[in-house]
C-alpha cells in the first residue's frame, strides 16, 4: 500500500471518529431519543431534548471578552485551514510518472504508458526461475521514474541467483525498451508453505 494511501486512511478514519462521536450523541438530543429508550444522558451533556440548543448565549459569549480568545480562535483557524490546504495538494501532487519518454534525448512522439512497463516488467520476472509471483509499479515524475519490484519467491528459491536474473533479465530489457536508465528496487519475500517434518 502506498505511503499517501495509508495516511489518506489514517486521517479519514480520525476525522470519522471524531464527527461520529460528537454527531450522534447531538442527533440522540435531537430525535429525543433519550426520553423515548429511557436513558439519562450525563451530567452536562449536550443537547439532550429537541427543545435545547447545542450552545446558548452564556456558552458563546463566555470568553469573548478576553484578549487572548480572538487570536487563538484566529491562530487555530488558520491552522487548520494550512493543514487543509496542504493535505489537497498533496492530493493532486502526482507519484506515477505517466507516460514514459523513450530514448535519451527522448525522441519526438515516442512514449512508453506506465502500465504497459509495469505489466511487461511483472510478467517477464513472473518467469524467472524460483519465484512465483510478481508485481511491478513505477514511480517518481516522467524524467526520472523508478521501478518497484514485488517478488514472491518459490520455498526452495535462493535470493541471489533470483536478484542477479531479475537485474540480467526483465530489467535490462526494460531499459533496453525504453533507451535511457532505469532505477529499480526489488522487494523479496517467500510464499508461505507448510513446514516439512524432518525424518
Amino acid at each position: 500500500m502506498h505511503r499517501k494511501s495509508v495516511i489518506n486512511r489514517v486521517l479519514l478514519a480520525l476525522t470519522g471518529l471524531v464527527l461520529l462521536g460528537t454527531g450522534l450523541p447531538v442527533l440522540a438530543g435531537g430525535f429525543d431519543l433519550y426520553r423515548h429508550l429511557s436513558l439519562t444522558p450525563p451530567a452536562g451533556w449536550p443537547l439532550t431534548t429537541p427543545q435545547e440548543v447545542l450552545l446558548d448565549d452564556a456558552d458563546r459569549t463566555r470568553w469573548t471578552d478576553e484578549v487572548w480568545w480572538w487570536p487563538t480562535v484566529i491562530a487555530v483557524l488558520a491552522i487548520v485551514t494550512v493543514l487543509a490546504l496542504w493535505w489537497l495538494l498533496a492530493q493532486l501532487h502526482r507519484t506515477h510518472p505517466g507516460n514514459l519518454s523513450v530514448g535519451a534525448p527522448a525522441l519526438d512522439g515516442v512514449e512508453l504508458t506506465e502500465g504497459a512497463l509495469s505489466n511487461a516488467i511483472a510478467t517477464d520476472t513472473g518467469h524467472l526461475p524460483g519465484v512465483r509471483q510478481a508485481r511491478a509499479r513505477m514511480d517518481g515524475p516522467s524524467r526520472h521514474a523508478e521501478a518497484h519490484i514485488d517478488v514472491t519467491l518459490t520455498p526452495d528459491a535462493e535470493p541471489g541467483p533470483v536478484l542477479q536474473a531479475l537485474r540480467d533479465g526483465p530489467l535490462q530489457r526494460a531499459r533496453q525498451s525504453m533507451g535511457r536508465p532505469l532505477p529499480a528496487r526489488a522487494r523479496l519475500r517467500v510464499a508461505k508453505h507448510k513446514p516439512h517434518r524432518a525424518q
